[in-house]
């Protein structure tokens, strides 16, 4: 049936991690000083935005899956559009619909009145069309690519969460979003050593293509260990107002995970290039799940 095609489009296994990184963000900004009752009048503005992250990474995929059409053919042959079992017009058609529904989701996540949360996704939205749609079409362009990606997926979709609850005027959300920005500013790349054949063929100037797997794998590493210190550096200053233990835990905690997947790409950097999905790419996003767990843990215990 054609919805499970639009489903597979949508890539479904990517949805759980930006509306996670939403709730997260939520329950954060709850615990957050001054600390928000718990309610449903709360609450509901958080699930909102979690379902509205789902669906704008939804379309997110699908317009970066219509403008990388030929490197698919190269790389993932049995995606819906290389394969042809759905067309550019139907692909067109469902990113169009998920972008306006993702609007519609933002818009309505208005505590207070405030529209921040509106106004950020628009931000993010501006952000994917740069990244896919040439001419300017980041993702062909080297370090801008991780920028383009670090900027939505990373720092803005905290701060999105954060204002499902409280204004996002203040240091604390920037600062936890910059942590998970900084981390995804190198951490991205592990999805491009696997791909490297079709976007050499596409133009896409990824970094193990411009600078080779072994330079590319040491240049994303201090990605994997240095945001995650800023945890401990928030927690001592008190910009970070969660539960001070808890926080120290989770800098130092994550600081571990981020070596040894230093390790594992560090120790036969060659495998990167030559596996389909290097292990790395998967705790790339085991990293991201337990960091956004971790922060809301801090936060609501």
């Amino acid at each position: 049936m054609k919805w499970r095609l639009y489903a597979e489009l949508g890539r479904p296994f990517t949805l759980l991690p930006p509306a996670l990184g939403v709730l997260s963000g939520a329950l954060t900004a709850i615990g957050a000083r001054p600390h928000e009752v718990w309610s449903v009048a709360v609450l509901t503005p958080a699930l909102i935005g979690a379902v509205m992250a789902a669906v704008f990474n939804a379309g997110n995929n699908a317009l970066n899956q219509i403008y990388d059409l030929e490197i698919d053919r190269v790389n993932k042959g049995k995606r819906p559009l290389p394969s042809g079992r759905l067309t550019i017009a139907e692909a067109w058609g469902f990113t169009i619909v998920t972008y306006i529904l993702t609007l519609a989701l933002a818009w309505m996540v208005a505590p207070g009145g405030r529209h921040e949360c509106f106004w950020l996704v628009l931000i993010a939205v501006v952000a994917t069309y740069v990244y896919s749609v040439p001419p300017l079409r980041t993702k062909a362009r080297g370090l801008w690519a991780n920028i383009t990606i670090a900027i939505p997926r990373g720092v803005l979709l905290k701060v999105v969460g954060w204002s499902a609850v409280k204004t996002v005027v203040g240091v604390e959300p920037w600062f936890i979003g910059a942590v998970f920005g900084l981390f995804l500013l190198g951490a991205s790349t592990t999805k491009d050593f696997a791909d490297m054949e079709g976007d050499r063929l596409g133009g896409c100037r990824t970094l193990p293509l411009l600078y080779g797997v072994k330079r590319a794998a040491w240049m994303i590493s201090p990605s994997f260990i240095l945001p995650f210190l800023l945890i401990n550096v928030g927690a001592y200053t008190g910009i970070l107002t969660g539960h001070a233990l808890y926080l120290h835990a989770l800098g130092l905690g994550m600081t571990v995970y981020g070596v040894y997947v230093c390790y594992l790409m560090l120790r036969r950097p060659e495998e990167l290039a030559t596996e389909e999905n290097h292990v790395s790419w998967a705790h790339m996003y085991r990293m991201m799940m337990v960091l956004q767990v971790g922060f809301a843990l801090a936060y609501i215990l």
